[in-house]
């Protein structure tokens, strides 16, 4: 559970970080755009980071999850047990007529695994962008 407060920590000081620096490299003339790239990467993955070890603190925590549990659902099952996930980040109320109740809408995990992906494709960008860069520059010369 420290670890999880500590890198949601670290990652949101590295986004804001991140965002700082975008902002720096955006008024640099010419823009350096492998660099800007790269910060957006480092961004993009800090903020997948965050949002997740958010989620998995607030799992590990409890939170209001229990509490939001009903007895009873409205078609009278009575409560079974409680479903706790650390991937895919999930609280649910399980009833005994088989159906379910998530209080962790799963846009946070979509939210994560998108910001992830776009990570990894804005870090690839970065790269091919870099090295068409360096081979023209070598070109000329």
């Amino acid at each position: 559970m420290l670890l999880t407060g500590a890198l949601l920590l670290l990652s949101g000081a590295a986004a804001v970080a991140c965002a700082v620096v975008i902002a720096l490299l955006g008024r640099a003339r010419p823009r350096p755009t492998a660099r800007i790239l790269a910060a957006a990467a480092g961004l993009l993955g800090c903020l997948a980071a965050a949002v997740y070890c958010g989620g998995r603190l607030s799992v590990t925590l409890g939170g209001p999850f229990p509490a939001l549990c009903e007895d009873v659902n409205l078609s009278g099952a009575p409560l079974e047990g409680l479903r706790q996930e650390y991937w895919p980040l999930r609280n649910a109320c399980l009833y005994a007529d088989g159906s379910s109740v998530e209080h962790l809408p799963p846009s946070v995990n979509v939210f994560v695994l998108g910001a992830a992906v776009l990570a990894a494709a804005t870090a690839c960008a970065a790269v091919f962008v870099s090295r068409r860069t360096r081979s023209a520059l070598v070109r000329a010369a």
